[in-house]
């Protein structure tokens, strides 16, 4: 599998939020820094053992989801493509995060997620999804591997590439892999301790963020952040 790019939301660079992540995780996707001190009164290596692949992805919500260009499609084109989209679309509300284990992941979520929010993905998806190349048989059999996807997510797969999108999307920012059922509830507390009142912030998704995996099985790295400004659009309608 050749490189892949993902448009992901994470917070700026800068963001407490941001920082309080890298440090759960180990890694830093944008400086390359680790961290082997123990988070939330946990063991450095008990998190590592339980965060392998949330930690290799980095902190973010999934918006369109890792994916090797189409052929023909290059990153120079893919980064015009985000400053162009970001210039047209306003900042969206997240509102306030909340800790939940989802299907034993632990990961922030919003409290209650919006409609304008899963449109808004939507949307990204849509306009991206030029940008994507299909998905190998392989791949797909992986994804459908289990029977765990209802018919509906399978169509997504085959249509755009993944099943967690327009309906079936639930941002969610990612501190775990699953966790036995034991110890779920002493990570949720060890990650309340950690992020403090970041846990329970009230968020806005103001940028779009390309992270790059330059070769299968490496650790996603933070290109750049493409400010939702909505400019582009507001000069249009001054135009009319």
């Amino acid at each position: 599998m050749p490189e892949r790019f993902a448009i992901y939301y994470a917070p700026a660079a800068d963001h407490p939020l941001w920082t309080k992540a890298a440090e759960w995780l180990g890694r830093d996707p944008l400086t390359g820094a680790t961290f082997e001190t123990p988070v939330g009164g946990v063991a450095r290596e008990d998190l590592a053992a339980r965060s392998v692949s949330a930690r290799r992805y980095g902190f973010h919500a999934t918006i369109k989801q890792p994916m090797p260009l189409a052929t023909g499609k290059t990153r120079a084109e893919l980064e015009d493509a985000l400053a162009d989209f970001a210039s047209m679309m306003e900042p969206v509300a997240i509102g306030q995060v909340t800790l939940a284990l989802i299907d034993g992941f632990l990961a922030l979520i919003p409290a209650d997620q919006t409609a304008a929010l899963t449109d808004f993905a939507a949307d990204v998806v849509e306009a991206f999804e030029p940008f994507r190349a299909a998905v190998s048989a392989a791949e797909r059999e992986r994804r459908l591997k289990g029977g765990h996807l209802t018919e509906r997510q399978v169509e997504l797969i085959d249509r755009f590439g993944y099943p967690y999108v327009f309906e079936q999307f639930r941002l969610h920012m990612t501190l775990t892999d699953r966790l036995p059922e034991v110890e779920r509830e002493p990570y949720r507390a060890a990650a309340a301790r950690h992020f403090g009142a970041l846990a329970g912030a009230e968020l806005m998704l103001d940028r779009l963020v390309l992270f790059h995996e330059p070769e299968p099985g490496a650790p996603f790295v933070r290109l750049d952040d493409f400010i939702l400004t909505g400019e582009a659009a507001d000069e249009r309608i001054r135009a009319r």
